[in-house]
């Protein structure tokens, strides 16, 4: 039988055919043209001045926070249910992440429960935009009622691009700065990579200098300031030019895909879908609650189906360990599994990942 993985990515020709132009002109392979270009196209995309691409998405969060001013003992209020990445990036530089829950239906921050933890010590929120979801609840007034406490928001955007607020503003640009990620299996990918996106021009200036050692100019050893080395390369860049094409594409196909989805387990009572605004945002994978997750999970695995529990809850993992009960990012540690997701998925491919999910349920009731 075929195997459909949860989740890989989408090379093709064009990316062959690009690197394969790019290294017969000589190309250099460190940041220079191709990556101005991809930082270009990117702002341009996403409607910002600024794009500034970093090796990986865990540091352009590093980079947004020390851009920011956030040092040793500041808090920053992180949602419970994320990707370990966003704590690990702030406590890379001596801060303190506090957890706080999600929205049940968006699994983005929720806003009530993070005014409550705001302290003297809080310098920033990080937004995560959950599979590409905003919150539920006014952003605008939650970032007015930050502004007058001084307190930025960082939005981590890794899943959302091609995804937006209701206003028409793209995820990740609202807050002071913005992050997105193209490793292995974002809705594009370099393979490795981060961009963070931002409108304001002292920000801008700080973060490309931060990223190449603090040097004034690129090439020219004086430093005003301190940095280290976080570039890109231009070899991602041929790739991630070629992705961007296809972007549009990929958008669409992953509304198509969640929307067959919703249709053929609409009567699954066992699997809930978490719901999408699909005119506006585009699901970065297809997730859900599923009872008995974890035997469901081994039984498309016998049947050459891929799939992936969703993030435990960062509070229960070792490496932060906190006794307090966070109700809804525990329920998704417990029951929260990533269907497969690929763009490449056909119909087809789809109807037979819903028909083996409904004969486990049907063998199991």
């Amino acid at each position: 039988m075929k195997f459909i993985p949860q989740m890989e990515p989408w090379f093709g020709i064009e990316e062959q055919n690009a690197l394969s132009r790019y290294m017969s002109n000589g190309g250099w392979v460190t940041e220079f043209k191709e990556t101005e270009k991809l930082e270009k196209a990117i702002a341009d995309f996403v409607n910002v001045k600024h794009c500034i691409l970093v090796n990986n998405g865990t540091i352009s969060l590093t980079l947004a926070a020390l851009a920011l001013g956030i040092g040793f003992g500041d808090e920053v209020i992180v949602p419970n249910y994320t990707m370990v990445a966003t704590p690990n990036s702030i406590g890379m530089i001596g801060a303190k992440p506090i957890f706080v829950d999600v929205e049940e239906d968006s699994l983005c921050i929720d806003f009530d429960l993070a005014k409550k933890a705001i302290t003297d010590k809080t310098k920033a929120i990080m937004l995560v935009s959950a599979n590409g979801r905003y919150p539920k609840k006014n952003i605008d007034e939650f970032k007015n009622h930050c502004d007058k406490l001084n307190i930025h928001i960082i939005e981590d955007a890794a899943q959302s691009l091609g995804s937006y607020y209701q206003d028409g503003a793209h995820i990740g640009t609202k807050g002071s700065i913005g992050s997105f990620s193209f490793s292995a299996p974002k809705i594009i990918s370099t393979g490795q990579g981060g961009a963070i996106v931002t409108n304001d021009d002292p920000l801008s200036f700080k973060l490309r200098r931060l990223k190449d050692f603090g040097r004034n100019e690129g090439g020219l050893d004086i430093h005003d300031s301190i940095g280290y080395n976080f570039k890109f390369t231009d070899i991602q860049a041929v790739i991630g030019l070629e992705q961007m094409k296809k972007l549009p594409w990929r958008v669409k196909r992953k509304k198509e895909i969640f929307s067959i989805y919703k249709q053929l387990l609409k009567s699954t009572e066992e699997i809930q879908l978490f719901n999408h605004d699909l005119n506006n945002t585009s699901p970065w994978f297809i997730d859900c609650l599923a009872e008995n997750r974890d035997k469901l999970l081994l039984f498309l695995k016998e049947k050459n189906i891929g799939s992936r529990v969703m993030y435990p809850p960062i509070n229960k993992q070792k490496a932060y360990m906190e006794k307090e009960t966070i109700v809804v990012s525990e329920l998704v540690g417990k029951e929260g599994l990533w269907l497969p997701s690929a763009s490449q998925l056909s119909d087809e491919d789809i109807a037979l990942v819903c028909n083996t999910i409904k004969s486990f349920y049907k063998l199991n009731s």
